[in-house]
């Protein structure tokens, strides 16, 4: 299976839905995506949706630290939410959890970030 990446703004959020498969196959293209995305001189703020996302690998962990790494130098935040316990496991063995926030929900995400 793939990886489909859906990306919106809202106010100063980008928003990034993934679903599929995130390996290092798909990695370039969400890298590639996501930087044009953040280029928008609007958007402060990354809320990355997993909550269809059914594979991770190591490459896809690179690919969200570098993106995290893009909107911190911009001050802004990343908040990963609607996580799957296998991506959460991995997210918590690679200590990405000390850096980026967790939300159940993109809702609860977006609030957090004062959209509504």
């Amino acid at each position: 299976m793939s990886l489909n990446i859906n990306m919106e703004v809202r106010d100063e959020v980008l928003c990034i839905r993934l679903t599929g498969e995130l390996d290092h196959h798909a990695a370039d293209e969400l890298r590639a995506k996501a930087t044009k995305a953040l280029e928008d001189p609007n958007v402060r703020h990354i809320v990355l949706n997993l909550e269809n996302l059914t594979f991770m690998d190591s490459s896809g962990l690179g690919v969200i630290l570098g993106r995290y790494k893009q909107i911190k130098q911009l001050h802004g935040e990343m908040i990963v939410c609607a996580i799957s316990p296998p991506i959460k496991r991995l997210f918590d063995m690679s200590g990405l959890f000390k850096i980026v926030r967790l939300e159940p929900t993109e809702e609860f995400a977006l609030e957090s970030l004062g959209v509504a």
